[in-house]
């Protein structure tokens, strides 16, 4: 069945390839946006606590996109779960459209930050829970996606280091692993992470049961962060 722009249904997850095709023209990213398609619909449909009804409740969890330069999964999952209409997706990317090709937080309802320079989400992420720690609000979480890539920048290496010691428990990390960074991590990601402190899983960024109880495992006292790794980019 071809999917439409029609406000009156309701998506699951097979519609997503779908309504990913919605969305045409130049810069659409797809490797960017593929891979990380998976990690955020778990995410949405198992994990945070947000719904269009809550996205300015200070109780809320925040999910905070560092990987903005491919958001068509992204936009894709927002329409399925009722945060932008359907509609909006076939003009993605146009002059007039509130969907751009990095997401903008004053124009698309549900998302957090502005994204898609590498490097900035999880100093962001990082913040954002300090902030909530210091006004009290100690059950919201805060999710911040990034990609493999972005470890290249010495601003997340910074946030990996603060993190840990400062034990942002409410913190949640997911970088998806589709082997495009530059720079070697001695030992592979998750060993980059766990000398700065934090609890770490790697998973199939495919497995949706993997990626559930990767979500969802505890970590007293410390942030956590789960790999997941997907196809690679180039392969």
């Amino acid at each position: 069945m071809t999917i439409t722009a029609d406000e009156s249904r309701t998506y699951g997850y097979d519609d997503l390839p779908e309504l990913m095709s919605l969305m045409t023209g130049d810069e659409k990213h797809g490797p960017a946006a593929t891979s990380t398609l998976d990690v955020l619909w778990v995410l949405y449909d198992r994990v945070l606590r947000v719904t269009p009804e809550r996205r300015d409740d200070p109780a809320r969890d925040r999910f905070l996109l560092s990987k903005g330069h491919g958001p068509m999964a992204y936009y894709a999952v927002l329409a399925a779960k009722g945060f932008v209409p359907a509609g909006w997706l076939p003009g993605f990317g146009s002059y007039d459209s509130p969907l751009g090709h990095h997401p903008d937080r004053v124009l698309v309802p549900g998302a957090e930050i502005a994204s898609g320079s590498l490097g900035h989400g999880l100093p962001i992420a990082v913040g954002s829970a300090l902030g909530l720690r210091a006004q009290g609000l100690h059950d919201p979480a805060v999710w911040v996606l990034i990609g493999d890539a972005e470890l290249d920048e010495g601003s997340n290496h910074e946030a990996i280091a603060f993190a840990g010691p400062a034990g942002l428990e409410r913190l949640h990390t997911i970088v998806v692993d589709n082997s495009s960074a530059s720079h070697a991590l001695p030992g592979g990601i998750a060993a980059r992470f766990e000398a700065a402190g934090w609890s770490a899983v790697t998973v199939d960024g495919r497995d949706h049961e993997a990626l559930y109880a990767a979500f969802t495992a505890p970590h007293p006292g410390r942030p956590h962060v789960v790999v997941a790794r997907v196809e690679p980019k180039n392969a």
